[in-house]
């Protein structure tokens, strides 16, 4: 059966360097996968009152993607050292109940871009502690960091480096093996 990969991208911003590193490499899927690309824009602020068997259309969607996909992809900038707030936003929706949640045993890659010479590193540490607390495996490989990334897109969000297109090739490629 083939995969299903689901991406969520940090950032709302619409010339987002996550947003183009994502669709960079569901390019690299290439027919290996289905892809998708998660909305969370539209999630309201968790709430435990909400949070019963008649969801917001926009969590319900989400946690059906989530369902529905063999891995996800997330990419994330880095806001003040951590992860954007609607990224952790879209976590806690997903992360319900404990142990049993969409994100439970869902295999998970996590990628970065940031104009930062470090990347996302900070960032990408905070989630892998954040998913090691909704019981996600996180791809085992050497984070991907996209460091510069205002050098390495063009106008379009074209990733244009091809030393970062050529390494983010090899982190799909080793991605999908790892989910088999």
């Amino acid at each position: 059966m083939k995969k299903s990969i689901l991406g969520i991208s940090g950032s709302l911003r619409a010339s987002s360097f996550n947003s183009a590193l994502l669709r960079a490499a569901f390019e690299s899927v290439g027919r290996d996968a289905d892809v998708v690309i998660a909305e969370i824009g539209d999630l309201p602020h968790y709430n435990a009152e909400l949070d019963g068997d008649d969801k917001p259309a926009g969590v319900s969607r989400l946690i059906e993607q989530v369902r529905a996909a063999s891995a996800l992809l997330i990419v994330t900038p880095e806001y003040n050292y951590s992860i954007p707030g609607v990224l952790k936003n879209a976590i806690d929706w997903l992360s319900r109940p404990a142990y049993q949640s969409p994100l439970a045993q869902k295999p998970t890659g996590i990628l970065g871009a940031s104009m930062s010479p470090v990347g996302s590193a900070r960032a990408q540490s905070h989630l892998r502690q954040i998913l090691s607390g909704t019981v996600t495996p996180v791809f085992p490989y050497p984070d991907f960091l996209a460091g510069a990334a205002h050098t390495k897109f063009d106008a379009e969000g074209t990733l244009t480096d091809e030393a970062t297109r050529e390494h983010l090739a090899k982190y799909v490629s080793a991605f999908l093996k790892w989910i088999g």
